[in-house]
């Protein structure tokens, strides 16, 4: 019987068991921590008989290769514990992967059922109706607040063309006043009465008398 089956209880009575794949990771780490121990044992019982092989290499040649050869025998007994190992991380990898496959397997599950229940109640029919009712309200709400803001419901019409008539006219009334309220100018007066003529000196002259004055007196008082 292999070491995998001791460990596990093989044999007929535990086939009929069936083991979760929780509890199957579970014992598979127990497993891996176990055989790690092991190998720690091995390593040192590798190194102690080492050491009396090298203690009693020159004196006692018998103890020396009896040394060596449970050394040896050790050094089988690891190989096949690192193998083991590289299985059961293997097989345990593996469960990890497919537990984890089954738990989101089953959250998705549980998610399309409440997904369906969600919808259960929902017709796609009466969503595409009730958008239309939606949407034909949106356009009656449109169509009221246009009529509310446009303020040609408030009164009667008024034709353009009727006001542009009536402007014109007011501005030819305008330019025709302008035109009548032009100040005419006045007639020039005719005399025969000639321009008076002036009493005085002009101030040229009176200024050139009085130096002439001076230079008479000057003359005067040489003499």
């Amino acid at each position: 019987m292999s070491l995998l089956s001791r460990l596990f209880g093989g044999g007929k009575s535990s086939a009929a068991k069936s083991m979760s794949p929780a509890d199957a990771i579970q014992r598979l780490r127990e497993v891996e921590e176990m055989l790690e121990k092991k190998q720690q044992f091995l390593e040192k019982k590798m190194e102690a008989e080492l050491e009396t092989a090298k203690k009693n290499g020159t004196k006692n040649k018998r103890v020396a290769l009896a040394a060596l050869k449970r050394k040896k025998r050790y050094e089988q007994q690891l190989k096949q514990i690192d193998g083991t190992l590289t299985t059961i991380e293997f097989q345990r990898e593996a469960l990890e992967n497919a537990n984890t496959n089954t738990s989101v397997l089953q959250v998705m599950g549980d998610a399309a059922k409440a997904l369906k229940k969600a919808h259960a109640d929902m017709d796609v029919d009466q969503v595409h109706e009730l958008m239309d009712d939606v949407q034909e309200q949106q356009e009656i709400a449109n169509e009221i607040s246009e009529a509310i803001s446009n303020p040609a419901g408030f009164g009667t019409e008024v034709d353009e063309d009727e006001l542009l008539e009536e402007l014109e006219q007011l501005e030819q009334e305008e330019i025709q006043a302008k035109l009548l309220d032009v100040p005419s100018e006045p007639t020039p007066v005719v005399t025969d009465e000639l321009p008076s003529v002036p009493s005085e000196k002009p101030v040229a002259a009176k200024k050139k008398t009085e130096e002439d004055d001076e230079l008479a007196d000057l003359a005067q008082w040489a003499s």
